[in-house]
Formats: C-alpha cells, structure tokens, sequence
C-alpha cells in the first residue's frame, strides 16, 4: 500500500476540488503503478468538474484523463513494461494523483526525447484529432477543413494531420493573440471568429472551395453555420461544445438552458437532400475499444507529427487555478500540471 495525494469532489463547483492523502493497494495482476510527474488538462476535465459532462462518476471522484510518469510497480501477469519505465497513458478519470494503478492497456512508452509535461500533452489531444477526422471525417487529401479553436491541443495536431495528407486548413480562434501561432503551423487561412460575421468571413476564406470537413467544438450559432457552409458529401465533426462553457467556478443554469434550447436543429431528413453528415462522439469510446486506440497510436507514430506545444505549466498545489485559466478560453496548446 502506497500513501498518494489526490484531488477529489463531487461534481458541480471547482471549489469543491480538495487536495488530500489516500492510500493505493498494489496492483493487481493485469496493471502497473505509476509515479505521475505531470498532468494533461481537458475541456472534459472542466465540463466533468462542473457536472456537465454525460459520463461523470456519481459521487465524489478524482477528475483527470491523462498523464505522464514512471513505472514503480507491476502486476504479476505484466510483461512488456518493467519498473522504472517512462510511459503516458489515459484513464476513464482518476489522473488528478501522484499515483495511480492503471490497467496495462492504457499506457505507452514515452518517446526517449519527450519530456513527462509533453507526453502528458498528448494521447487525448491527438487520438481526438486523428479519429474524428480520419475515421469519422474520411479526410483527403484534397479536402478543406475548418479547424474551430485551431490553436488549442485538438485544433494544432488537426492541423498536423491534415498537413501530413495534404488536406487545406482553415483555422478559427476567438482571440487574435493566437494568430500568431496559426501561422507557425502552417494553417493556410484563419478567422478570428465572431457569430456576427463569421458567415461572411468563412465564405470569403473558402472562396471557390468547398467545404468538406469540419472540427467543431464551439456549438450554437457557430456551429449552424459551418453545417449551412458544408459542400456535397461534407462531415461536421462533432466533438465538444465550448459554446456552454463560462470562466465560473459553479455552472450559470440561467444562461446555459437557454443556449440548450436555442441550440442548432438539423434534420436527417433534409440531410438526405444536402448530401450531408454529422458525426459525433466521446473519447470514452476509444477507451472502451482499446485495441482501436492502439491501432490510431500505431498510425499516428508513423505520420511523426511533432512534439506537443505546451502552452502553460503549473503545479500540483495550483491545479484549481490552472482549470480556471483553461476554462477561460486564453490559453495556447496545452495546459500541464507538474508533480514534484
């Protein structure tokens, strides 16, 4: 039995996070203990504090989806990895710990000359990306893709993928302190997005192009009109909804119904007639399909797309603060929580 800090609540307020002690049991046969020296953050991280996220544990839990550290313990049936190993690996939330006990399955080796705070940046980010726009989104390479929060973790490996195919990208911020960063990846046109006139700029950024694909993650009125702009045989990516998130501690229920009302309708059946798809999905689901997620890590280690940009790091006794900052909508690629 190990002693380990966590951060734990039950859902509905970021106050309610609180930093204690727990004690860890070995692992069992099939999982390996690991000493975590940093934290990936992520929207579903946010939406599942505040208890709006579907797939939130009842109760109170320890929030967190990914991290990075070293191998101190093995199951008896565990092979492939020995103690002392440097891996990255998910977990169907418990991340917000200086130790977990994982199931073999959900890790990886980090790469030699990655760090824990960019293997830390990476699984979610990237395995969101490459599913939604290679599985789900069909990409070519003579595709046109609109990227919203392109300079976010999802929105800068999108941006990679599509590039390693030879797709076009279009890429949306809500800030032109990020442009900067658009163009250092090589996205080929951006739109600093306002509703007002988003229509007319992704029109004139398109010009005699069709749209074919679409990453979204914004909603609302944003995401309407991506779903009026897309060309014959387009998809729109569904795989997140920052339309309802807010820099509050606690969610604003007067200001989030009636966004869930006025939220966009699409009928399937005028789809027919557009020639149109929308696909969505949860990371979870790769999660529960792991020899899927293996095969995606499989093909994306053969694209060698680059190390993670980490945007801003922070430590362990700030990570409430570090979720306020995320939240807040002004950070560039991904947030980390680094364990002393």
């Amino acid at each position: 039995m190990i002693q380990r800090q966590i951060y734990s609540l039950k859902a509905g307020n970021i106050n309610r996070l609180k930093i204690s002690d727990d004690n860890l049991t070995e692992p069992s046969k099939q999982e390996v203990q690991i000493k975590i020296h940093a934290i990936g953050l992520n929207f579903a991280d946010v939406f599942a504090i505040l208890g709006l996220y579907s797939a939130t544990p009842p109760g109170v839990f320890i929030p967190g989806l990914e991290y990075a550290g070293e191998i101190v313990a093995l199951g008896d049936d565990v092979t492939d990895y020995k103690v002392g190993d440097r891996v990255m690996g998910v977990t169907r939330f418990g991340a917000y710990a200086t130790h977990i006990n994982i199931d073999h399955r959900y890790i990886i080796s980090l790469p030699q000359q990655w760090s824990y705070q960019e293997g830390a940046s990476y699984l979610v980010q990237v395995l969101t990306a490459y599913y939604g726009l290679k599985n789900l989104g069909n990409l070519q390479s003579h595709h046109t893709v609109l990227i919203h929060s392109a300079a976010g973790g999802v929105g800068i490996w999108a941006n990679r993928i599509c590039k390693a195919v030879g797709a076009y990208t279009i890429g949306t911020v809500g800030s032109p302190s990020k442009v900067k960063t658009l163009q250092t990846e090589n996205y080929d046109q951006y739109i600093i997005r306002n509703s007002k006139t988003f229509s007319k700029d992704l029109k004139s950024k398109l010009g005699h192009r069709s749209l074919d694909l679409i990453m979204e993650c914004i909603g609302g009125k944003i995401m309407k009109i991506g779903f009026n702009q897309l060309g014959p045989m387009g998809r729109h990516i569904v795989y997140g909804s920052a339309h309802y998130g807010s820099p509050s501690d606690r969610p604003n229920y007067f200001k989030l119904i009636p966004k869930y009302l006025a939220r966009p309708r699409i009928d399937p059946q005028n789809m027919i007639k557009q020639n149109k798809a929308v696909m969505a999905f949860n990371l979870i689901y790769l999660f529960d399909n792991v020899t899927i997620m293996h095969q995606l890590l499989q093909e994306l280690q053969e694209l060698q797309l680059g190390k993670p940009i980490i945007g801003h790091s922070t430590t362990f006794q700030q990570l409430p603060e570090a979720i306020r900052l995320f939240q807040a909508g002004n950070t560039i690629g991904k947030v980390v929580v680094n364990i002393e």
